[in-house]
């Protein structure tokens, strides 16, 4: 058997306990031990047994099961998270997807609690949910923009715990990935979008401001994974400069999460040898 190029599985090296952002490698390998093309070439692999378990979960929430898996996805703009829906959740049968965006609240949200939108986008029996952003704008966005008074987001920290803790009672295994750039790589990212026609629609003017409040950004998250990381709905750190890293390690979570279900293909509600013999006699 060929010898792992993860000296530790992913799970492991890129869980958040710990982290410190200050001095965080946004281009490093964590865990892993090869290239980009080897990288590239593992992705492909693991990205067939994330279908096959993804199918199995799927067959499973048609057959009475109810447990589904929550990916969160949080970051910076140029982090990737688009990236990862299209190249990693692309691997999978998008009919077992339920993917939700959160942007700015519309109108109708704002007059509700904010995990009530939240709430009406989690999966459902034997769906994989993607959030592209979250729940933690919340205590990022509204936190560095002064949205809202600073007593008003502390106590969303607990709130946002106790209602982890509710989805996952309820049935869902919960991924939570904050996915990290340099000013750097995201200036060149930025760039690129203004030399590309293709990439017009994806830059915002306002991404030049967050430039300018990095620092309280970085405080912001440190706090999200200082104060949401938790065993039941786990905070994982990626680091998003390398691009096939980043989708690499997000598949190795998911691979994990769904194989800690310890699926199995449901049962026929019916005769086989029965339907055999009537198929046959047609």
């Amino acid at each position: 058997m060929a010898k792992s190029p993860w000296a530790e599985p992913a799970g492991t090296a890129l869980r958040a306990a710990g982290v410190r952002l200050d001095s965080y490698d946004p281009a490093a390998t964590p865990g892993f031990t090869g290239g980009k093309k080897l990288g590239e070439q593992l992705l492909g692999k693991r990205g067939r047994v994330l279908s096959e378990l993804q199918e199995m979960l799927f067959a499973n929430g048609r057959s009475g099961d109810h447990r589904n898996l929550l990916l969160v996805l949080q970051g910076m703009d140029t982090a990737g998270k688009g990236g990862v829906v299209r190249h990693v959740i692309g691997m999978v049968d998008p009919q077992g997807v339920r993917h939700a965006a959160f942007g700015v609240p519309t109108e109708e949200e704002r007059r509700h609690h904010y995990l009530w939108r939240v709430r009406r986008r989690l999966p459902g029996a034997g769906q994989i949910g993607v959030f592209d952003r979250s729940h933690y704008e919340d205590v990022l966005v509204v936190r560095v923009q002064k949205l809202v008074p600073q007593a008003e987001w502390e106590q969303r920290f607990d709130e946002i715990n106790r209602f982890e803790r509710e989805v996952v009672d309820a049935g869902t295994t919960i991924v939570k990935v904050a996915m990290f750039v340099s000013l750097e790589e995201q200036k060149r990212r930025l760039a690129e979008r203004l030399e590309r026609p293709d990439k017009y629609w994806k830059y915002d003017p306002s991404d030049i401001d967050d430039r300018a409040r990095w620092p309280e950004y970085q405080q912001a998250y440190q706090d999200v994974l200082d104060r949401t990381d938790t065993d039941h709905a786990p905070w994982y750190v990626v680091p998003a400069d390398r691009k096939w890293f980043a989708r690499l390690a997000i598949t190795e979570l998911l691979v994990d999460a769904l194989t800690g279900l310890k699926l199995t293909w449901p049962a026929p509600h019916f005769d086989i040898e029965t339907e055999k013999a009537k198929l046959a006699a047609g």
